[in-house]
């Protein structure tokens, strides 16, 4: 458990295990938290099931309401402000190159780590992935100006609710369409080995995490559904265990 700070920013984050570096983004959208990895809304704890092989590294995303990280709230660049923020704790850990899971919003944010650091992430595993339905390019905003700016500007006497609306639109309304952080071209250019476990719900839409699985020269993709019935899910873990170790590359760990 420890905290990365640079300025303004405060990143708290926290390690288990040993071994190549994993670093793992949990679900939960803007309120994104470690407990998004190891309490009960993740399919599975991805630190207790990788510790055994990986240094696992999570952490609360900058300005999560539940968590411990904070600081500014960048309106002209929200995605890169996170992607900042993992590459700066990568840094501040000694960590040159990684391999990284995440759920749900970590989908945007791992192509987007992809585009600013493709020779350090070796590959990536995009669970449950967020991504945008044509008939609803409004959800992530209007979840986000309901679910996170009204307790994040009680929280914080700085940021105003009108900072947020230009926040999250920039964020989700600006290039509303696809995966947010990238385009096709991007996916269909990416060289990363990349896993895809697909969900469908509105926020998570089937159809464009099987795009960006059909586009990415390198991408594998897993059963679908995977989480139902529940004994599907250790099927999925191994899956993801076996994609790890194939990318995994010897020698010194980072």
């Amino acid at each position: 458990m420890g905290t990365y700070e640079k300025g303004a920013v405060r990143i708290h984050f926290e390690e288990a295990g040993s071994g190549f570096p994993l670093l793992l983004i949990a679900g939960g959208g803007l309120n994104s938290t470690i407990s998004g990895i190891t309490g009960s809304y993740p399919p599975f704890n991805a630190i207790e099931e990788f510790r055994g092989e990986y240094r696992c590294i999570a952490f609360d995303l900058r300005n999560a309401n539940p968590g411990q990280s904070s600081g500014p709230l960048e309106i002209d660049r929200p995605w890169d402000s996170h992607t900042d923020d993992q590459l700066g704790l990568m840094d501040h850990l000694g960590i040159d190159k990684f391999m990284v899971l995440g759920f749900c919003i970590g989908g945007p944010l791992i192509w987007n780590l992809l585009k600013r650091a493709p020779d350090r992430v070796v590959a990536a595993v995009l669970a449950q992935p967020s991504g945008s339905r044509p008939e609803m390019r409004d959800l992530f905003y209007d979840n986000n100006i309901k679910g996170w700016a009204p307790e994040l500007i009680k929280r914080r006497p700085d940021i105003t609710m009108e900072m947020a609306e230009k926040f999250l639109t920039r964020m989700y309304r600006t290039n509303p369409d696809f995966v947010f952080t990238v385009t096709r071209d991007f996916v269909r250019n990416c060289q990363t080995p990349v896993l895809i476990l697909p969900d469908d719900v509105p926020a998570h839409p089937y159809a464009v995490a099987m795009e960006t699985a059909m586009l990415a020269p390198k991408a594998e993709v897993s059963m679908f559904p995977w989480k139902e019935p529940k004994e599907r899910i250790p099927v999925a873990v191994r899956q993801i265990r076996s994609f790890l170790r194939a990318h995994r590359p010897a020698g010194p760990a980072g």
